[in-house]
């Protein structure tokens, strides 16, 4: 399960039109998705057609009576929305939530603990946020792998980006929390030069954390908000759904960035291990048998050694070695700027280890852009983490030769 917070405490800047429609896309993609509505004025609700008076209970139930002895379960106040798609709403109750709370123990974390004991179901929670720095903000952060700021390219964007950047920053001290900030830049009218400049000055200034994706300004948004859809019912061959599927799918190659993470950090322990136990084993070897230390010497590796022969992407000199774990894979190719996009042309071949393709090719200086072919289906290289949105909306790993 990956949580995304949705925040921004200026006004106007579409962000519960981000979270509605991001869910949905997110859920068309195939993804069990739920929307939190963390915001008093349950605009959530509203955007989808849920009758307010109809609404017996809400997110607010489920966190005030989490440490109660009669607690109300998250499955009892979630209405489903689309398949794959569903929406924990809000209430005016939420506002007094933070005075209720007053004196509890670890209270910022009453939103975590709950979607860690009842939403395990689902692929990712997308959470909008009130626009008020407070405890109910604290609780999103807290629970947050990802925070997700809209900011619209007009006047006044950048320097409330940059206030909420620094209030985000105190947030993420005082919750102790480490999350990953990206920049969405919304609202977009490409035929107003005051966008145009907004735009270019959000990437020099936050280029590292601007995703790529825009949402452009589309009368289809309003209108599907109006009508209380998301746009992937309302229109789902606008402009507007085809920005939100790329943007659910930049989220989406985060969380595979941060699956080969983990995958590496197990590798990493797995060959500590190994080591370890080869040290142990040499160690009786000498002592039983008398080795000599050059050859115990010759044996030894370090860990990083063993890692960096094992995959990944590396040059050596005019020379680079793309190597990655398929294993039961019948046929690994690579294809790129470097080879006209043809995978014939640069098979890898098992080598060493199992599962283990490598090929090495010469490379001039510059940068490329690649994917690997395996078995026919196209993907990025899961251990690159640098990557670039392609024209079909997927992502291509991007290797930079010096």
């Amino acid at each position: 399960m990956r949580v995304i917070a949705v925040i921004n405490q200026k006004g106007g800047c579409g962000k519960t039109t981000v979270a509605v429609n991001l869910s949905a896309c997110l859920a068309v993609q195939g993804r069990r998705t739920l929307l939190v509505d963390m915001d008093p004025q349950s605009h959530c609700a509203v955007g989808l057609a849920v009758p307010e008076d109809q609404i017996e209970a809400s997110i607010y139930d489920v966190m005030i009576s989490w440490d109660g002895e009669s607690r109300t379960e998250l499955k009892h106040v979630v209405w489903q929305i689309a398949q794959n798609f569903d929406l924990a709403p809000s209430s005016i109750e939420l506002a007094a939530l933070e005075q209720q709370l007053a004196g509890k123990d670890r209270r910022e974390d009453y939103l975590r603990n709950v979607l860690h004991e009842y939403a395990g179901g689902y692929n990712y929670v997308v959470v909008d946020c009130s626009p008020s720095v407070g405890l109910l903000t604290f609780n999103a952060l807290r629970a947050a792998d990802d925070v997700l700021i809209p900011v619209e390219t007009g006047y006044f964007s950048l320097h409330g980006l940059q206030r909420q950047l620094e209030t985000l920053d105190v947030l993420k001290e005082q919750c102790r929390q480490d999350v990953a900030i990206h920049i969405l830049a919304s609202m977009y009218d490409v035929r107003t030069k005051l966008a145009r400049e907004i735009l270019t000055e959000l990437r020099k200034q936050y280029n590292g954390r601007l995703l790529q994706t825009i949402v452009n300004f589309n009368t289809k948004l309003k209108e599907a908000a109006s009508f209380g859809q998301p746009i992937t019912e309302y229109d789902s061959s606008s402009k507007g759904m085809g920005d939100f599927q790329a943007l659910a799918k930049e989220m989406m190659a985060f969380e595979e960035a941060h699956a080969g993470r983990s995958r590496l950090h197990q590798l990493e322990s797995n060959l500590e291990t190994i080591s370890q136990s080869a040290e142990k084993l040499i160690a009786h070897s000498k002592e039983a048998i008398g080795a000599k230390p050059a050859i115990v010497q010759k044996t030894e590796k370090t860990v990083a050694e063993k890692i960096d022969n094992f995959y990944g992407v590396r040059q050596k000199h005019d020379r680079v070695e793309f190597a990655t774990l398929c294993p039961g894979a019948k046929e690994v190719c690579v294809a790129g700027d470097f080879n006209g996009w043809d995978p014939h042309t640069a098979r890898l071949s098992l080598n060493g280890r199992p599962g283990r393709w490598m090929v090495d090719m010469p490379l001039q200086q510059g940068r490329y852009r690649y994917r690997y072919v395996v078995d026919g289906q196209w993907q990025q290289d899961p251990y690159n983490e640098k990557i670039e949105l392609n024209e079909f909306g997927e992502y291509n790993s991007v290797l930079e030769v010096v």
